[in-house]
């Protein structure tokens, strides 16, 4: 387990620096923590960290959106908060999204704990003041 203690949210792209190097052998990143904890904001954080040129938002609405990284391959970064049942997430073809490889940024993972992989980096950010946070990074295998 890795532990980065953020002391403003304008440190976030620092520690999302840190955290892209330790995806390799993750492709499902889960991100879990309380509304307005920074999951979001630590997700375009790590974007740009991994080379993504595009303007990256939430897809609260949407569901997926899909990036390319530097070496322009996929990332897929899932907002599950608006889902009332994990039916609606299989009906926009996640599993396939998460069979394939390639990052899936998964935000809200709660709501669809059934389809996840067992292997997956569990990013949890606790909102630890106003502005400061704390990154905890753990592999779980099931």
């Amino acid at each position: 387990m890795t532990e980065l203690s953020i002391p403003t949210l304008a440190a976030l792209p620092a520690a999302a620096a840190q955290v892209a190097p330790l995806l390799a052998g993750h492709s499902i990143v889960v991100l879990e923590g309380e509304m307005g904890a920074g999951k979001t904001t630590f997700t375009k954080a790590l974007c740009r960290a991994l080379g993504v040129a595009d303007e990256v938002s939430s897809p609260t609405f949407a569901l997926v959106n899909e990036y390319r990284d530097g070496q322009n391959r996929p990332i897929y970064h899932f907002d599950f908060y608006r889902i009332e049942d994990p039916s609606e997430a299989e009906n926009i073809g996640a599993l396939e999204y998460f069979d394939s490889g390639y990052l899936c940024l998964i935000e809200w993972p709660s709501r669809v704990e059934a389809l996840l992989p067992p292997k997956r980096l569990l990013v949890t950010l606790t909102v630890t003041g106003p502005e400061s946070r704390l990154l905890r990074l753990e592999a779980l295998t099931d």
